[in-house]
């Protein structure tokens, strides 16, 4: 310790030495277990969950892509420093620093799987639900797997532009959002507090797909299905630009009525299932593209040792 210096009779304190912000892992937690007067227990608890924390961010941040990366960091900053005025409080609380640690989490979760265009789920992250429906779900007989595809959309691209090419984009997810998860379109399924929701992503550029878990027979989830291709055709275009009143928006649709069947008949295949569906339905897409009117193609199947197979129209599987 330097010597203090005096002045005349008078002693004068030496300063303070200032020490620095923990720089690791096992200086965060030397500092905790000295500044922090906590309980063993709630220290450990801390020291828990501020590991979790910072190893599922490194997980999202693997998994990211550059421009979520950026957003990410932004956001891991600001709140970083918000923790590090907390901790420097007396008054923080393992209360307080908990919920922070559950809505940061919260926050990069939700960030890393959301498309940036039109806020639906990535690809990726359906596929994950899908595969987890097909291997879990035991209660459910019919589901529908559909694609979703703007009719000529790469004409409106090179006639309008990408400024509006992205906006006819973005009018398309909301109303695919508005049709889809309708309580209308799925009254007929179980009470809404014990229904699992629709779920629906972007597809690519101008394609989207959409999963409805539970379905009353293949005749609902077509009907499901028309009602958005109506739902599209029934937008006021040129409210979003006036040059859209003489070439309105079309899609086409393709789904896939599945009969689940016996879960033991889906539970260890459910990734090829569903990678299979979304070709299926990718197909017949592409067939109600080639009619002149924008159209919904449907098809009913069923799994039979271990494969897709498709059922005639008024063809129920036995149970």
């Amino acid at each position: 310790m330097a010597a203090p210096h005096r002045a005349g009779d008078f002693t004068l304190p030496a300063e303070p030495r200032r020490e620095p912000f923990p720089q690791t892992r096992g200086e965060l937690e030397a500092w905790i277990r000295m500044r922090l007067d906590l309980p063993s227990p709630l220290q450990d608890r801390l020291l828990v969950a501020i590991d979790e924390v910072f190893a599922t961010q490194q997980r999202r941040w693997q998994e990211s892509k550059e421009e979520a990366i950026q957003a990410l960091l932004a956001g891991f900053t600001e709140r970083l420093a918000d923790l590090r005025t907390e901790l420097s409080a007396r008054d923080a609380t393992v209360s307080s620093i908990a919920r922070y640690f559950e809505d940061l989490v919260e926050t990069l979760s939700e960030r890393s799987k959301r498309d940036s265009k039109t806020k639906l789920m990535t690809f990726d992250w359906f596929m994950e639900q899908l595969e987890s429906f097909l291997e879990l779900e035991q209660r459910v007989r019919w589901c529908a797997v559909g694609l979703v595809d703007i009719a000529n959309f790469k004409w409106y691209n090179d006639s309008f532009g990408h400024a509006l090419g992205d906006r006819i984009i973005e009018q398309v997810a909301h109303l695919l959002r508005e049709q889809v998860r309708s309580d209308d379109l799925l009254a007929v399924e179980r009470p809404s507090d014990n229904r699992r929701p629709d779920l629906h992503a972007r597809f690519g550029g101008d394609e989207f797909c959409f999963l409805i878990p539970d379905v009353a027979d293949s005749r609902t989830a077509c009907a499901i299905a028309d009602r958005f291709r109506e739902g599209v055709e029934r937008f006021d275009w040129a409210d979003l630009d006036p040059r859209l009143a003489e070439y309105p928006i079309r899609v086409d649709v393709g789904v896939v009525c599945l009969w689940m069947g016996k879960l033991g008949s889906r539970r260890f295949i459910a990734r090829r299932l569903a990678r299979e569906l979304i070709e299926h339905a990718d197909r017949l897409m592409y067939s109600a593209k080639s009619e002149e009117e924008s159209r919904v193609y449907p098809m009913k199947m069923a799994i039979e040792r271990g494969t897709l197979v498709e059922l005639a129209d008024a063809e129920t599987p036995e149970e």
